[in-house]
């Protein structure tokens, strides 16, 4: 779960400052950079194309990743609404 909330903070961090500005780079905190599962999510990110990496530490999203996120992101929201009726 741990590793989850890791991965939801670091794509909604990412995604807020692409739709702010998509060429803006986030520098995470010592805090982060010295997780190694942060560390590792960063890594996992980057090889599946949703982030990129200026140095270590530096990210920011991709347009795939931001798309992907956004895809995602309604699924979910779809998959938790609840109907208001049923017929």
């Amino acid at each position: 779960m741990h590793r989850e909330s890791i991965r939801d903070w670091l794509l909604i961090t990412l995604a807020t400052r692409y739709e702010e500005d998509p060429q803006q780079f986030v520098t995470l905190s010592k805090r982060t950079l010295d997780s190694s599962l942060a560390r590792g999510m960063v890594a996992e990110l980057r090889n599946q194309g949703y982030v990129q990496e200026q140095v270590r530490g530096v990210i920011r999203m991709t347009p795939r990743g931001y798309m992907e996120y956004r895809s995602e992101s309604s699924l979910n929201f779809r998959e938790t609404e609840a109907p208001a009726f049923v017929f």
